[in-house]
């Protein structure tokens, strides 16, 4: 879902969750990040995304719809902290002797 800036508040909540979860670090357990990796949105809140990035893209969004999108971005950005990190752990330990 492209957007052409993120909002302050959200950088800045993404580095909070950057701190605490230290995506670099590949020290998840096999079956944590195993689960991670299959979390996702549901559908209905992918298609309510996509309506509110949509009305983004044309300026046509409400201050109720901004501050929804922008909550969508905070938990999609937490989610590809932890899938980023979940991934590298599942590499790491295939590459262990």
């Amino acid at each position: 879902m492209p957007l052409k800036s993120i909002p302050t508040t959200t950088a800045t909540g993404t580095m909070i969750w950057r701190h605490i979860l230290e995506p670099n670090k590949a020290n998840m357990p096999a079956d944590l990040a195993r689960y991670v990796l299959q979390m996702d949105f549901k559908e209905s809140d992918q298609r309510r995304m996509a309506v509110l990035s949509r009305k983004a893209e044309n300026g046509k969004l409400t201050a109720r719809e901004r501050s929804e999108l922008e909550e969508y971005l905070r938990v999609a950005d937490a989610l590809a902290l932890m899938q980023s990190k979940a991934r590298l752990s599942l590499k790491r330990r295939a590459e262990e002797p």
